[in-house]
């Protein structure tokens, strides 16, 4: 579990394709310290598990599946990524409950900035519009984030000068493809009420 709290910004220093997956070396030296063979990292906020750890870089396998459901893919030497640990037991929790398990991408649409924030507007898949409410949590490559307005097939972030300068959403353009994770609660909560109903049925 993650809470979307990106310890640092890391650097893609190679990608391998194999075919119906692709091998990623990456770089981060925060959290690379003392990974271990089989760690879980997110990146972009995609759960990854560390297949090899040599120095401040670490090698992972994204399988086809992953690929296709996030905008790893498009990454390549030199791009910049959302890095974070699990958090420990016991610690205290920033952002959210995050699983690093990609619901699905967005696009930058838009950006405005201001004098001390920005607000970006992302697209929004149709079948996660419904996770996705005003003042509500919402994942984006991996951060934590606080949802200002949600609309039908968008939302928007405010983004503080902190979040802008560490993560990769600082220097995410209109067009920018970024991951998506919505508040596992939510979905929780859908599927338990749909059970109920359908059992009030019979």
């Amino acid at each position: 579990m993650f809470t979307g709290i990106v310890e640092e910004l890391g650097e893609v220093t190679a990608v391998e394709n194999l075919g119906d997956a692709s091998r990623f070396k990456l770089r981060g030296p925060v959290v690379t310290e003392g990974a271990q063979h089989g760690d879980s990292i997110a990146v972009n906020g995609v759960c990854l598990t560390v297949v090899e750890h040599e120095g401040d870089e670490f090698t992972a396998d994204v399988m086809a599946e992953t690929l296709k459901r996030s905008s790893l893919g498009a990454l390549t030497v030199g791009s910049r990524v959302n890095l974070e640990r699990p958090t420990a037991v016991g610690a205290r929790l920033g952002g959210h409950i995050v699983q690093g398990h990609v619901d699905g991408t967005g696009e930058v649409l838009a950006r405005t900035p201001s004098e001390n924030w920005e607000i970006v507007k992302i697209s929004l898949p149709a079948d996660l519009a419904r996770y996705v409410v005003e003042k509500g949590s919402v994942t984006v490559d991996g951060i934590s984030l606080t949802v200002v307005e949600a609309g039908p097939d968008y939302f928007t972030v405010s983004l503080i000068p902190t979040t802008l300068d560490l993560t990769t959403l600082g220097v995410k353009q209109a067009g920018d493809p970024v991951n998506l994770e919505v508040d596992v609660v939510a979905k929780y909560v859908e599927r338990l009420l749909g059970d109920r109903a359908q059992g009030a049925g019979k």
